[in-house]
């Protein structure tokens, strides 16, 4: 008797069918295939594959923070606290850490919202940043903003009416809401952000998104992303408040995804949390329902390995927020690694503590670098015909418009590739450099872009921009109308 699978193509979950996420993409699997080849030998026009796609800070070159990695290091081996290589400062908060670890060791669990001291240090944090009472109570770390949005957007996995809940997502986008929107059976709500106006948010837009969707599912959730991933862009103070409005008027739970709000690069732009805004609105705003997530793994810190993050629930139903404490339980708990990272983020040194200059040295100069490197891509990208880009104010991605021919776009459709996806396999296949095509963050009918990290340092990061501007001048003139 033939065995056959348990698993086929017919019974799987069928909303895997449909999900799309850029790593592994076809322009990025090529990329690592390619690699592979070059490894073997085979020649191509370029001597390597250029990942320039992805937000991967370290990856990319940029140097750990010395104040993080000696915690770490002391908490892994606690045997170098008796070392006089380590300041004070630095072993006060590793004898810290390790006392509120089981067996005082990092090799056990915690609990499974993560350690209550860095939670309490993380509630410490958000009160100093906004001004605003928050509570360690209210605080769950996870493996990275990831898990944490995942695990809140899980709560609404149910619906009434026969209809499937609806989650208002950004176009452009970081494709983890929809491919996760997709992977859990809802309905994605697509609002667009408005490109001749810097990637602002119109409320109107939001209407128009919410009215057309409700034949089609229960409205319930609204995510943001500010600063905006890919987009760049930093919301006003009243940007915030109009949607809060909005997210009022139509009953919608916010999802604020706020983990780059350390890179803000504008003087006269500032980052505001989504609670902040609307605690000091006031009721009835102030009683609404909000979650709020940040990570290790962008900002200054890059720690993207550590798998760091945490969440905070606004206003969530006791009998709601036990359920939510019942799911997290079945993961166990957070790495600790992770819970250190963010317990070093949220307590960094001070002005009176030994590690305070080096710190804020390296801190500064990581993000002024990007602020510069920002400057630069949004200049280079308005250099040629073809091409154009909004100014770069926050995240750490440039994603520039591409004006494809209508010859371009016919020619991608013959090798059944979308207009940007063809450019940037055509781009990769000619010189090497991998990025992303725009349509899997989303963008407006007929309209084509790509997204590239400005992480690189500025050295290799002029010669990637320049290798893509070479390329895309023979592209225009070959696919010319």
């Amino acid at each position: 008797m033939d065995f056959e699978p348990i698993l086929n193509e017919e019974n799987i979950n069928q909303n895997l069918r449909h999900m799309e996420f850029p790593w592994p993409s076809l322009v990025v699997s090529r990329g690592n295939e390619i690699e592979k080849d070059i490894r073997m030998g085979k020649k191509y026009p370029f001597k390597e594959v250029i990942h320039a796609h992805a937000g991967d800070p370290q990856g990319m070159g940029q140097k750990p923070i010395t104040f993080f990695q000696q915690i770490v290091s002391l908490c892994v081996n606690p045997d170098l606290l008796q070392s006089d290589f380590f300041p004070s400062d630095v072993k006060q908060r590793v004898i810290t850490i390790l006392e509120n670890c089981r067996g005082k060791s990092i090799g056990s669990y915690s609990d499974c919202c993560g350690m209550k001291v860095v939670r309490q240090q993380v509630a410490k944090f958000i009160q100093q940043r906004d001004g605003i009472l928050a509570s360690y109570e209210d605080i769950f770390l996870s493996s990275g903003a990831t898990d944490a949005l995942r695990i809140v957007l899980y709560l609404f996995c149910n619906s009434s009416d026969d209809k499937p809940p609806g989650v208002m997502v950004p176009i452009p986008q970081y494709p983890l809401f929809s491919s996760t929107v997709t992977e859990y059976g809802m309905y994605q709500i697509s609002y667009y952000l408005n490109e001749e106006k810097q990637w602002a948010l119109d409320v109107s837009e939001l209407r128009r998104a919410i009215n057309e969707s409700k034949p089609y599912c229960e409205p319930k959730v609204l995510v943001i992303i500010n600063p905006g991933n890919p987009s760049g862009f930093v919301m006003s103070r009243a940007d915030i408040e109009n949607i809060i409005k909005f997210a009022y008027e139509e009953n919608l739970f916010i999802m604020a995804d706020e983990v780059y709000q350390y890179n803000v690069y504008d003087p006269n732009l500032k980052f505001y949390s989504f609670k902040k805004i609307m605690t000091e609105m006031g009721p009835p705003y102030s009683s609404m329902e909000l979650s709020s997530f940040m990570s290790a793994s962008k900002g200054y810190m890059g720690e993207c390995g550590a798998r760091s993050g945490y969440c905070e629930i606004v206003n969530l139903d006791h009998e709601i927020k036990d359920m939510l404490i019942r799911l997290i339980s079945a993961r166990m708990c957070p790495p600790l690694l992770g819970q250190i990272i963010m317990y070093c983020i949220t307590n960094p040194p001070q002005s009176n503590e030994p590690s305070y200059e080096q710190f804020e040295k390296e801190k500064n100069s990581i993000i002024q670098s990007l602020k510069e490197r920002a400057e630069f891509c949004y200049k280079k990208f308005n250099s040629v015909e073809g091409l154009s880009c909004n100014k770069v104010v926050g995240a750490m991605y440039v994603y520039p418009r591409i004006h494809l021919s209508q010859r371009a776009i016919q020619k991608a459709f013959e090798q059944n590739l979308r207009p940007d996806e063809f450019y940037a396999m055509e781009m990769l296949l000619e010189s090497g450099v991998c990025i992303v095509p725009g349509c899997l963050f989303g963008q407006k009918p007929q309209t084509y872009h790509f997204r590239l990290t400005f992480l690189p340092q500025m050295d290799k990061l002029k010669v990637i921009v320049e290798t893509i501007l070479k390329f895309h001048v023979k592209f225009m003139d070959e696919y010319r109308d």
